[in-house]
């Protein structure tokens, strides 16, 4: 019995020492966890209830050179409900008021808001959805209702923000416009302006601490920001709107007519290469079109005839022969290393001048005149199209600019065709925009100016950045050629290609164009033509440059030539400038005074003068006059649309806090 006790007391010390051990190493993790381990258990608890998110900056605006709006960021809210937040007696006291006020402003029973109140409460719900796609007036409201107007915490508002990209005058310009498109994993992408003045536009991010209240919810720990999101610059476009609609409307029209693949339109103004009007649209399955691709940036190509204009400019700077040199066109074909340059009229043209060869399009004339003169040569020509750029992009802000082809004599693919095939367009190639930029060259006697998409970066009314006309070539060639080149080019709308174009009220030149495109694929097989018109208007003192290029129109009726199918278009767009729109203004009686008048400024006037710490009524009022008028009180502004004021983001008769924004809502 001793023995047997003696050996139960040695389990027990056993027992014993053992939890004295476990006691020991419990009380050693505690304090390893305490004070060596603590900071990182204690921000890991942090991290899975406190996180810190980011609130995107509204983007700047895009505007157009006529101040319209082309690009806007709008804040667009959605308002949840922590039911759990408020006491009970705060609930039942706001609810019936808060759920009338919602009915009104949304269209909504008041008796269905509060069923779902008091069932959100009841199921303990932190998150309930009141409502999505408000605008800034309508959060405003909403903010404002009974127990919302309390808080986060006291009365359960949950706001959450996120900024939505419009385009006001809807898809015209749209890729020329671009976007910005931010990838799951962080990265960004994108076209046009948008993305080439990105560092402008989109402002510095803000930061607001949200705490964890279930399952992939939070909602914010307090009602200010962390750090408060600053607004990106405005950027002004060259685009002009009038011009832009005109030139959209034009290439549409045609493209719908041709039953054509793909076109494009760039309307540049000549002195200072701003662009003030490019469309792009390509043909969508079901027949309709739209902004697709950038062809007249992107879209690189044999430009055919409207690249004769090089020959000609090189002929006449080397004084190889003059415009009144004549040629034989040899019933229309002349054969160069067995192969055919033939011209578009059957038989030819019998002798005719160089002028009248390039007035009437003529590839043998062409052909005859740089390979009889550069033959020994190629190198004197060739390096004249590289002195004028068009071996090179013309490096555009926006991105995808298509890069440029000139042959070399030195490349291991020249051969005994090259040079006669360059010089009616072939086994070249170029982009829309670089052959319009050359073209502009000649009609800005002889300075080429660098294309420009934006003229001016900016904050409210304070010039951030200017940009300037940017020189290519201060002289791309002799005045004398240049006047050569300008007759020629004029002749080819009174008496040449372009002659179904003319009109004696109204002075165009240019160049005509039709190119066969992938002759050389599957045989020939996907061969179809690009019909292009390029020049400038007026003709006596050119103020914009245009170039018109149309892919794949419907040959069925055997109607493809670019004065048939582009250069309606140039005609079009060049008359709504200047002819359909004219200038009659005429002031008969300027001391004449117009009583409507008087009282809008008598009105204005009394807006002005009332107590700047109120915050005044300019519903009706024209927006250039509501801005100047909010900004004489030194409060900032935000426009969203064109017109006169529909509706201001603080009610009038408010307190005027200086240090806010008032957004204003024109239509």
């Amino acid at each position: 019995m001793a023995v047997e006790d003696k050996h139960i007391s040695y389990r027990i010390y056993l027992v014993a020492f053992a939890i004295f051990l476990m006691a020991i190493a419990i009380a050693v993790k505690l304090t390893n966890i305490q004070w060596v381990e603590g900071d990182y258990y204690r921000k890991l608890a942090k991290d899975r209830t406190v996180k810190n998110f980011i609130i995107p900056a509204n983007k700047g605006n895009i505007y157009s050179a006529d101040g319209s709006l082309l690009a806007t960021s709008i804040p667009n809210y959605e308002i949840r409900f922590d039911a759990v937040a408020p006491k009970s007696n705060t609930f039942e006291k706001n609810i019936k008021p808060l759920s009338d006020s919602l009915a009104l402003l949304l269209g909504r029973p008041s008796s269905l808001f509060l069923n779902e109140f008091r069932k959100a409460r009841a199921n303990k719900n932190r998150y309930y959805l009141v409502a999505r796609d408000l605008s800034y007036t309508e959060f405003v409201k909403i903010k404002s209702f009974p127990l919302f107007n309390l808080g986060t915490y006291k009365g359960g508002i949950i706001v959450e923000q996120e900024t939505v990209r419009e385009h006001p005058i809807g898809k015209i310009a749209e890729r020329t416009i671009g976007y910005e498109r931010r990838n799951p994993n962080g990265d960004s992408n994108g076209k046009g302006i948008e993305w080439a003045y990105r560092r402008y536009l989109n402002g510095k991010d803000g930061k607001i601490v949200k705490q964890k209240i279930s399952k992939g919810q939070w909602k914010p720990i307090r009602d200010v920001n962390e750090i408060d999101p600053q607004d990106g610059y405005d950027v002004i476009s060259t685009i002009n709107v009038f011009i832009q609609d005109i030139a959209h409307h034009a290439l549409l029209k045609q493209l719908e007519e041709y039953q054509a693949d793909h076109g494009c339109v760039v309307v540049m103004e000549t002195k200072t290469g701003h662009i003030k009007a490019i469309s792009n649209l390509g043909r969508a399955t079901d027949g309709s079109y739209y902004e697709t691709t950038n062809y007249a940036v992107a879209e690189s190509h044999e430009p055919g005839s409207t690249y004769k204009l090089v020959d000609l400019m090189i002929l006449l700077e080397d004084k190889k022969i003059d415009t009144s040199t004549v040629f034989d066109t040899q019933g229309g074909i002349i054969m160069y290393s067995g192969k055919a340059v033939r011209d578009s009229h059957k038989g030819g043209y019998g002798k005719i001048s160089l002028a009248r060869g390039f007035e009437l399009s003529s590839n043998t004339v062409m052909v005859q005149a740089v390979y009889d003169n550069y033959k020994n040569n190629p190198s004197q020509f060739v390096n004249h199209i590289n002195d004028y750029g068009l071996n090179k992009a013309l490096g555009l802000s926006i991105k995808g600019e298509g890069m440029p082809s000139v042959p070399q004599p030195t490349d291991k693919n020249w051969s005994n065709i090259s040079l006669p095939w360059m010089a009616f367009g072939y086994g070249v190639s170029i982009t829309p925009l670089q052959t319009l930029t050359f073209y502009n060259a000649v009609a800005n006697n002889g300075e080429m100016v660098k294309p420009q998409f934006v003229s001016e970066i900016k904050e409210w009314n304070r010039t951030i950045k200017k940009y300037d006309k940017e020189v290519i070539n201060p002289k791309i060639c002799s005045q004398e050629t240049i006047l050569k080149l300008k007759a020629v080019m004029l002749n080819v709308v009174k008496k040449g290609t372009g002659s179904k174009l003319y009109s004696k009220d109204f002075s165009m030149a240019g160049k005509t164009g039709t190119a066969q495109v992938n002759y050389a694929r599957n045989g020939g097989a996907e061969k179809y033509y690009a019909s292009s018109f390029v020049g400038y208007f007026p003709a006596e003192n050119p103020k914009y440059s245009c170039i018109v290029v149309v892919h794949k129109p419907n040959t069925a009726n055997n109607n493809y030539y670019g004065a048939d199918v582009a250069g309606p278009v140039f005609k079009r767009i060049a008359q709504k400038i200047f002819t359909d729109t004219p200038s009659t203004n005429e002031i008969k009686n300027i001391s004449r005074k117009i009583q409507k008048q008087e009282n809008d400024y008598g009105n204005y006037e009394k807006l002005q003068n009332l107590q700047t710490s109120i915050v005044p009524n300019v519903k009706g009022m024209s927006g250039m006059d509501a801005v100047s008028l909010f900004g004489n009180l030194g409060v900032k502004v935000k426009i969203i649309g064109i017109g006169k004021v529909k509706k201001q983001s603080i009610q009038p008769g408010e307190n005027l806090d200086k240090n806010t924004t008032i957004i204003l809502e024109l239509s």
